[in-house]
């Protein structure tokens, strides 16, 4: 079936997990740097603190989205969007005619 809704204009995405996740790695990377840090590896502690700052700023966009609240999202039940010109410049969207086409053996 020839979709023609905007999935990828509108697409959701799990935060919450996203969320759970750069805590856990927050997490992670403090305890690896201080650790590392504690034992005299220093090259390992900065990389554990460079890890950590990724996760923070995962942090911050994660929460800014969630500040956001939630837009509307269709459901399984409501079908794509009908396209402009209708079905026949939708196949000329995705770049086909609906028929196969066979090249010529020369």
């Amino acid at each position: 079936m020839l979709r023609t809704g905007d999935e990828p204009l509108h697409a959701r995405s799990p935060l919450r997990l996203r969320l759970g996740l750069a805590l856990w790695g927050l997490a992670w990377a403090v305890a690896g740097a201080v650790a590392f840090a504690s034992v005299g590896r220093p090259g390992w502690a900065t990389a554990c603190a460079v890890i950590a700052a990724v996760a923070v700023l995962d942090l911050g966009c994660v929460l800014r989205r969630l500040r956001q609240g939630p837009h509307y999202q269709p459901g399984r039940d409501v079908p794509p969007y009908e396209p402009v010109g209708g079905a026949t410049d939708a196949r000329r969207a995705y770049g086909g005619t609906g028929r196969r086409h066979r090249r010529r053996a020369r």
